[in-house]
């Protein structure tokens, strides 16, 4: 839908985490108005009958993904079918219910649970402010095709983690790569190719008056343990979160190497 430039000035003033959701519905609301463009009325409507019935809107979490979807040549993985398993455990964990209990009347957007899923570590959807962050990551793996030393790796790797060594071909230093899986695709002989693939975990970011980013759980994680690892810090937010307390919240130093241990389990 058409939208005319102090409508758009508008929307985007409102607060980021919320944006999204107020553009869709002020769309919404025009289009059943029988307005094929959005005016700064409409805009000025939509946010004060939003404001007005914030407690309505709140469906107890946020989702976010990146632009992975949409093309991105970036991607270190597809992660079309994580979202749709962990939207659906979002859901299944009556989010808005238990948020109910515990902050009542005051439910405000501030108070749900924010859990964001980026394709690659350059992380457009900002999963390091996030209550749960997951990053898509492929790790390169050295074959025994002869290197051609091209250094068509070397030249894509942001992180300088990839060294060519006489006789020995590519050399990776694994505490600098951030398994953005670039190098793969590039290299010309097949000496690189996909090693582990799956998800990085990072817990407990946020914004706010206290900010702070989010830790990261050591390891990549296939898909099936992604689903768990969230289910279970739903599990540990549920048993321990109090009047609105954000999850990030809990996660101390102390609570996330607890948490972190038990996860790396699953």
């Amino acid at each position: 839908m058409k939208w005319l430039p102090e409508a758009e000035e508008a929307v985007n003033k409102v607060p980021f985490f919320v944006r999204k959701r107020v553009k869709a519905r002020v769309e919404k609301e025009a289009a059943a108005a029988g307005r094929p463009v959005v005016s700064l009325a409409d805009v000025k409507t939509t946010q004060k009958r939003y404001i007005s019935n914030m407690k309505k809107e709140v469906k107890g979490y946020q989702l976010d993904t990146c632009f992975g979807p949409s093309g991105c040549p970036n991607r270190a993985i597809d992660s079309s079918p994580l979202l749709a398993r962990v939207e659906t455990v979002l859901k299944n964990a009556d989010l808005p219910g238990f948020l109910h209990e515990q902050v009542g009347d005051n439910l405000k957007f501030h108070h749900e649970f924010r859990l964001t899923i980026a394709d690659c570590p350059n992380a457009c959807s900002q999963p390091q402010i996030k209550d749960i962050g997951i990053i898509g990551a492929c790790l390169p793996a050295i074959t025994e095709a002869e290197c051609t030393d091209c250094a068509a790796c070397v030249d894509v790797c942001k992180e300088d983690a990839i060294e060519i060594v006489a006789d020995r071909g590519p050399q990776i230093d694994m505490g600098a790569c951030l398994s953005c899986g670039q190098c793969i695709p590039v290299c010309p002989s097949g000496t690189l190719t996909e090693g582990q693939c799956g998800y990085r975990i990072q817990l407990g970011g946020k914004l706010g008056r206290h900010p702070q980013l989010a830790r990261e759980v050591p390891g990549i994680f296939a898909e099936d343990q992604v689903v768990e690892m969230v289910k279970s810090c739903l599990d540990y937010y549920k048993q321990n979160s109090r009047k609105g307390e954000r999850f990030a919240q809990l996660m101390t130093p102390v609570a996330f190497a607890e948490l972190s241990r038990q996860l790396s389990r699953l």
